[in-house]
């Protein structure tokens, strides 16, 4: 039984299957163990009277989280390295905000989409990740670390459409106001364009969870180029799947575009992002690609990023230029897996 796969509604239902209790006992250890990572969950008052279900559910618990093995910080931002079970490893990144901090996580260990620009998908898939080594990111910035987290994105290592069920329900224990209370208006899912995916979460109708696509090129010759998913999936059958999901109030599409210098930073490139985004409701993010060492990129300068940005503004896109931060400790947008690798111990 490990409680950071569970949702409190989950919880009671097992503690009912398991040991004939409601939500007295439910309750008591779900707010124990999200008070205090180092607190025996147990070692309350709701069970002093009954020693042989503490036992129990002292036996049943799984309270093994994956250990920080490195953790690097610059310029406010920091990057931990988690070691699980089986020795892989995974990257998480605190960002710090001007009265919080947004926690970008992995779903996955390593990635197989095998985009040419991101140091993950360079590096391989090693496996999903468990729905509780998901939550298990955030709980140690929260919880261990007493850091206040207001915003999780799913913009570290891994596809998360990739990781559907893994990912959907580490959201539901994300948001359960009885835990980490991360509301699903603060929970960011970005995916390479998996259209079978975004139509599965289109049909759990979340429209409060905010959706990202990492476009990065605007048509298919280019975008097949750079990442190998749009040889399966093409523009044409993304944007259907896009069309269709439904987005609460306020909400658009944020699209992610990385430029990269004299690939997808062209005069024609911007007039063929405005054919593609058609009438779409998109936020658009542009980032400047952030290299990782040996890459066969390169980024652009900056007045190369400001002429891109102003051709975007001329087309009558929404744009925001974003600067990642963390480049200097491999924690920027495309980065993860670079500094440690994904497997500490190989077969």
């Amino acid at each position: 039984m490990n409680l950071l796969g569970l949702t409190y509604p989950q919880l009671v239902s097992l503690f009912r299957e398991r040991y004939g209790r409601g939500e007295f006992h439910a309750a008591a250890l779900y707010r124990a163990f999200y008070a205090s990572a180092g607190r025996e969950p147990t070692d309350t008052d709701a069970f002093s009277d009954s020693t042989a279900l503490r036992r129990r559910i002292q036996s049943d618990l799984e309270l093994s989280r994956p250990a920080v093995v490195d953790r690097t910080c610059r310029d406010g931002v920091t990057k931990l390295v988690f070691q699980l079970q089986d020795d892989c490893t995974i990257e998480t990144v605190i960002i710090p905000m001007a009265t919080h901090a947004t926690v970008c996580i992995s779903s996955q260990a390593g990635c197989r989409m095998g985009c040419r620009f991101c140091q993950t998908g360079q590096s391989g898939w090693m496996r999903d990740l468990s729905p509780e080594e998901i939550v298990a990111q955030v709980y140690a910035v929260k919880v261990a670390m007493g850091i206040d987290v207001r915003n999780v994105v799913f913009m570290g290592m891994g596809e998360p459409l990739d990781n559907f069920d893994a990912v959907v329900q580490a959201i539901r224990v994300l948001e359960d106001q009885r835990g980490l209370d991360i509301a699903k208006r603060r929970i960011t899912v970005s995916t390479v364009g998996l259209p079978h995916g975004i139509e599965q979460l289109a049909a759990l109708n979340w429209p409060q969870l905010k959706f990202a696509l990492s476009l990065n090129a605007p048509n298919d010759l280019l975008r097949s180029e750079l990442m190998p998913i749009n040889r399966r999936y093409p523009l044409a059958r993304l944007k259907r799947a896009l069309a269709a999901y439904p987005l609460g109030r306020g909400n658009g599409i944020l699209m992610e575009y990385v430029l990269i210098k004299d690939v997808n930073d062209q005069p024609q490139h911007a007039r063929q992002l405005r054919e593609f985004i058609g009438d779409l409701p998109v936020k658009l993010n542009l980032i400047p690609y952030n290299p990782a060492p040996g890459a066969a990129f390169k980024a652009p300068a900056a007045h190369e990023v400001e002429r891109f940005h102003r051709a975007l503004i001329d087309q009558a896109i929404f744009v925001r230029l974003r600067h990642s931060k963390g480049a200097g400790i491999m924690a920027a947008c495309g980065q993860l897996g670079g500094s440690k690798g994904i497997a500490a111990n190989p077969a």
